[in-house]
């Protein structure tokens, strides 16, 4: 484990999977100190049309690249515009691009594919409206971490198979993208800070809830991976998702799509919150500096 990573284990709290209520308030609190560098940016806060409508966060500075639709992470429970609020702003001026933060529906009161339909209309509502966005329409990314990159790579197989909107990359940052938790990281990584294995069963009980999973709510199961965005994929050292992401990532350059892979060693799942951290300041500057290429290119 990365010393500096080790040092906040025993300040981390201890999240009930099968409590959301009380899950939400706790991450709520952890998300309120991390203050937005904010100066330099224009935020505004939208509806998005959709059934229902869709509430996002738009973060823009000077003269962006392009766009890039960011789903927060949280199990697909926890989460929202509020609690990714530092986060959507590092990206916007990390990578350089106009940052649409999607505040989409939570399980369990909404199960797949709820939060991906929400996605969709995002993205949907984003290339239409690119010129009022100020970027290219064939510019437009999407990303996400955690659960969040799970939805993003679910609305990219979407949007392939739908011939919906094209998009440019995805970044996919520590995503559960396999439901079956088959891997050597999901079956052995048991008491790992943060995330394990009973968490990440819990988390997808919440979302699929008796109903069998597809490509679309897990990426993983999907057999045909040609024709997808560029990706930017990146996982901890002791992270359950670790090995379905990686083999996601193998899969994809084996269908002829580019890949940017990261595995970050001494990491655990969502241990770039601790910005003090030498190797947490790494994480955030490179996939924004993968974004902002992918984006200007």
């Amino acid at each position: 484990m990365d010393p500096e990573l080790e040092a906040f284990i025993p300040f981390l709290p201890d999240i009930d999977p099968n409590d959301p209520v009380t899950a939400r308030r706790i991450y709520a609190e952890l998300a309120s100190g991390r203050a937005a560098p904010a100066a330099e940016l224009q935020i505004d806060d939208r509806t998005v049309p959709g059934d229902p409508d869709v509430a996002v966060r738009i973060y823009r500075g000077h003269q962006p690249q392009g766009a890039v639709v960011w789903m927060h992470g949280g199990s697909w429970v926890m989460g929202d515009l509020d609690t990714e609020d530092g986060w959507a702003a590092r990206l916007a001026v990390a990578s350089g691009a106009v940052v649409i933060s999607v505040a989409y529906r939570r399980a369990p009161e909404h199960r797949f594919p709820a939060a991906l339909d929400d996605v969709y209309a995002v993205l949907t509502w984003a290339f239409r409206h690119a010129a009022e966005l100020g970027v290219d329409p064939e510019r437009i990314a999407v990303g996400g971490h955690s659960a969040g990159a799970n939805l993003a790579a679910a609305v990219a197989l979407r949007a392939r198979d739908e011939q919906g909107p094209p998009i440019r990359y995805q970044v996919l940052n520590e995503a559960p993208l396999d439901d079956r938790q088959e891997t050597w990281s999901a079956r052995h990584f048991t008491d790992t800070p943060w995330s394990n294995r009973e968490k990440v069963t819990a988390a997808w009980r919440h979302y699929l809830g008796s109903a069998p999973a597809t490509p679309y709510a897990a990426p993983a199961r999907e057999e045909d991976l040609s024709g997808l965005p560029p990706a930017y994929i990146a996982t901890a050292e002791f992270d359950p998702n670790r090995d379905e992401d990686l083999g996601y990532a193998l899969r994809l350059l084996q269908a002829g799509v580019p890949v940017e892979l990261h595995q970050w060693p001494g990491t655990f799942h969502g241990s770039q919150a601790v910005l003090s951290a030498d190797v947490s300041q790494r994480q955030i500057a490179t996939f924004g500096t993968a974004l902002r290429r992918a984006l200007a290119e």
